[in-house]
């Protein structure tokens, strides 16, 4: 008699990756399951089985979802490594800081220096 096996397959494996992104984002933004399924037109309970991993993902869906947590596609499916490597609360500032112009670019720059100093600061 064998036992089950507890193997995760690709797929298995990239829909769980992908349903943690799109918790972690919703979370974020501090939206309940409720209001995305809702703004989804989906049963509260298949976005929890979105987040889990147990249900696929339809491609309008995934769109609509990456407009609402403010992130592109590539960072819900892992292609883009470098967004999926920063937390989300650096990734939101990070693009909101890109859509400032250079000059309050450099300012914000020298905010997060002073940020820095006065951190290093305090520990002492």
């Amino acid at each position: 008699m064998s036992e089950p096996s507890n193997h995760h397959t690709p797929e298995e494996i990239s829909r769980e990756s992908l349903g943690e992104r799109l918790r972690e984002a919703r979370k974020y933004l501090g939206l309940k399951q409720e209001e995305v399924a809702a703004y989804l037109k989906i049963p509260r309970t298949a976005l929890v089985d979105i987040e889990s991993g147990e249900r696929r993902v339809e491609a309008i869906e995934l769109t609509r979802l990456a407009k609402l947590y403010q992130q592109p596609v590539s960072y819900f499916i892992g292609e883009d490594a470098a967004a999926a490597a920063l937390p989300p609360s650096v990734a939101h500032l990070a693009r909101q800081a890109a859509e400032l112009s250079d000059t309050d670019r450099e300012e914000l720059s020298r905010f997060v220096e002073y940020l820095r100093a006065r951190s290093r600061r305090d520990q002492e």
